[in-house]
C-alpha cells in the first residue's frame, strides 16, 4: 500500500521577491482577526502561495512554525479549488494565541471569497 506524501512542492510556492510584489502591486484582499490574504492571478494552471509570518505578531518560532503549517495544509486541502492564483497570506495579532481549527475556518473563508472575487473580475 503506498501512501501519498504530504508535500509543498516547489511550484506551488512563491519564491523570488518579484513574484511576491507582483501580488501586493493592486491584490485582492481579505482580513479578519487572523489572517490577511492578498492574491492575483497568475495565468498558471496551478495556485501558488507565500507566506509572510511576521515575527511582530507570533514572538516564538514554535508559533510562527505552527501558523505556518497550518496555512500549508489549508492551502493543500483547498487546492484544486483554487485555480491559478498566487496567494500571500500574513498573520494578524494575535494568531499565536489562536487554535488550529480557529485558523483553519478563517482560510478556509479567505479562500472562498477571494476566488469569488477573482473570479468574477475575469468575466
Amino acid at each position: 500500500m503506498l501512501i501519498k506524501q504530504a508535500g509543498f512542492p516547489r511550484d506551488s510556492r512563491l519564491l523570488q521577491p518579484a513574484q511576491y510584489r507582483s501580488v501586493f502591486q493592486r491584490p485582492f484582499k481579505s482580513t479578519d482577526d487572523c489572517f490577511a490574504v492578498l492574491c492575483r492571478s497568475s495565468g498558471r494552471a496551478a495556485p501558488r502561495l507565500g507566506l509572510a509570518v511576521s515575527k511582530k505578531y507570533a514572538r516564538l518560532a514554535v508559533d510562527r512554525n505552527r501558523i505556518k503549517r497550518v496555512i500549508r495544509e489549508s492551502f493543500r486541502c483547498h487546492g484544486e479549488e483554487l485555480d491559478g492564483i498566487d496567494y500571500v497570506v500574513l498573520n494578524r495579532k494575535g494568531t499565536s494565541s489562536m487554535s488550529n481549527r480557529v485558523l483553519f475556518d478563517s482560510l478556509s473563508r479567505h479562500w472562498k471569497r477571494l476566488h469569488k472575487k477573482v473570479v468574477s473580475n475575469k468575466g
